[in-house]
């Protein structure tokens, strides 16, 4: 049996409810004569007569009943309370994520209900509400500025693409920790069409980043683009690396044999498990945005990116910069080198320009 589909009240039953209760008919008569439940008319009526000597105006009752119905329909909280709209609106300019907005309102107005909103409520006035141009502006301030947002129904994992990969689940459980270095996560970012790419490897702990310019996404081409940037890294900074299950990492072994360290791939569709990386990349789409062709990128360009994010201070790293971290995880790791060795040209081979 199929269950009724609930209906709001009519403006004739508003009229028939008024019209009886003037007639002092209890609650059970009315609501058989217009089909209704009790329940349904004593909610009706219990909005409007809270004490004793309120009447019920069909007409008043049907104007505000379709005016609320309008604004739950088409307005969302951002845009019903203004001082919440500037708020949200000003962390977005300051390419705030929508949690940081949700997380830090709740810092600032402790006790307010009106300024309190969720991420996902602020995604949702982003993309579900037809705003025209203003739309297309909010989605260009977000991090990834993608159109549409991905279904968030489970998506079943393919099968093992990867001959003989490590799944992350076997990775060392104090590599989550971030005590001690020479643990990677690598990646692609993806250029227009799919047609071109470059390959990028952040160190966990001190947020160090390698970029390079790949010629094509082969696997031998990228995992020698990975080998060739940390050659001239010590064993006690080349440990583990983690990557997602794209075929650019077939030649995992090859990559392990010449440079010592276990390639451990994480969950299909688990971007979250190598989150330095993936925030890494957002930061190196606001110079190479989606529709770079990085055919046309340059190794010049390529290298003043790099150099601008290991020189960029980070608050998760007490405001040191990923080059100042490195260079002080290379000093502990080669005990008895003096600081002239940091000018040197030994340690400038290993994090490049990034200590000038």
């Amino acid at each position: 049996m199929e269950s009724k589909k609930y209906q709001r009240l009519c403006f004739a039953e508003r009229v028939i409810i008024e019209t009886l209760l003037k007639q002092e008919k209890t609650y059970s008569y009315i609501a058989k004569q217009i089909n209704r439940n009790r329940s349904t008319v004593s909610r009706e009526l219990a909005t409007w007569m809270r004490k004793p000597g309120d009447r019920y105006i069909a007409e008043l009752a049907d104007f505000r009943a379709r005016d609320n119905y309008l604004n739950k329909r088409n307005l969302d909280k951002i845009s019903s309370h203004k001082p919440l709209k500037i708020y949200v609106y000003r962390g977005l300019l300051r390419k705030d994520s929508p949690e940081q907005i949700a997380g830090r309102i709740k810092l600032e107005h402790p006790n307010n209900p009106l300024m309190s909103i969720s991420h996902e409520a602020i995604y949702t006035h982003i993309y579900h509400y037809n705003q025209g141009k203003l739309k297309r502006k909010l989605i260009d301030l977000l991090l990834y500025s993608k159109y549409k947002r991905r279904s968030r129904k489970a998506i079943k994992p393919k099968k093992d693409r990867i001959k003989d990969a490590l799944s992350i689940d076997k990775r060392p459980k104090h590599v989550d920790l971030r005590i001690e270095p020479g643990h990677w996560e690598g990646d692609l970012v993806i250029g227009i069409k799919q047609a071109s790419a470059i390959a990028t490897i952040v160190e966990r702990k001190t947020r160090f980043v390698y970029i390079m310019k790949l010629k094509n996404r082969k696997s031998n081409t990228v995992t020698k683009a990975f080998k060739n940037a940390l050659k001239n890294l010590n064993g006690g900074m080349k440990k583990s690396m983690t990557y997602d299950n794209g075929f650019e990492m077939t030649n995992h072994k090859w990559l392990t044999k010449k440079t010592g360290m276990t390639v451990y791939f994480a969950h299909p569709y688990s971007s979250w498990e190598r989150g330095t990386n993936e925030n890494t990349n957002g930061l190196i789409r606001r110079y190479f945005p989606k529709n770079t062709d990085f055919n046309k990128v340059t190794e010049e360009q390529i290298r003043a990116v790099q150099n601008l994010l290991n020189n960029r201070p980070r608050k998760v790293l007490g405001f040191y910069t990923p080059a100042e971290k490195l260079k002080m995880e290379i000093d502990i790791s080669t005990k008895g080198y003096s600081d002239d060795f940091f000018s040197s040209k030994s340690c400038k081979k290993i994090i490049g320009n990034n200590l000038s």
